[in-house]
């Protein structure tokens, strides 16, 4: 019965790190601009994800706009998100969704105002779809994801004052 054990354990040996693969899948991902690539080959299955944080602007502001606005979301953009207190960052790795469907207003916009409990935003995990609640009232000042992006346990997400 040993016999049969070592060549079951020889059968299950972790196949070798093709640093190359992985090297050529970065590449890709910056050429392409991609964020995440996953392939199955030789058995086995390579995923390789880099995280993009970008800053999510309303899609048009109206002509009327004060100036003073414009200026506001020019100071915000050089906060640290990791070291503002109110940052909401991501429960789960998933996909994040700014809107109910897509078409849709989305939940939130940089200077909305917003309560606890109010949802700010859908992760998608696991073909769930998880709203994530503000956990403090104030006014959305930094949106720190893009509609359908990938997100990782811990990411910021957004930024409430």
């Amino acid at each position: 019965m040993s016999g049969a054990r070592k060549s079951k354990d020889a059968n299950r040996q972790k196949p070798a790190i093709d640093y190359d693969l992985i090297r050529g899948l970065a590449q890709l991902l910056e050429e392409t601009g991609l964020t995440e690539i996953e392939i199955e080959h030789d058995g086995g299955r390579v995923r390789v994800a880099r995280q993009v944080h970008a800053l999510a602007a309303p899609s048009h502001v109206p002509p009327s706009a004060p100036i003073e606005t414009a200026t506001r979301a020019v100071d915000t953009a050089a906060i640290d998100p990791a070291k503002h207190p109110g940052v909401v960052t991501s429960p789960m790795v998933g996909t994040a969704y700014l809107a109910p469907e897509p078409g849709a207003r989305p939940f939130v916009e940089v200077g909305s105002r917003v309560q606890v409990g109010d949802t700010l935003l859908i992760v998608e995990a696991m073909k769930t779809m998880n709203q994530i609640p503000t956990p403090r009232a104030g006014t959305v000042i930094q949106i720190l994801v893009e509609d359908g992006q990938p997100v990782e346990f811990g990411e910021p997400l957004m930024i409430i004052e």
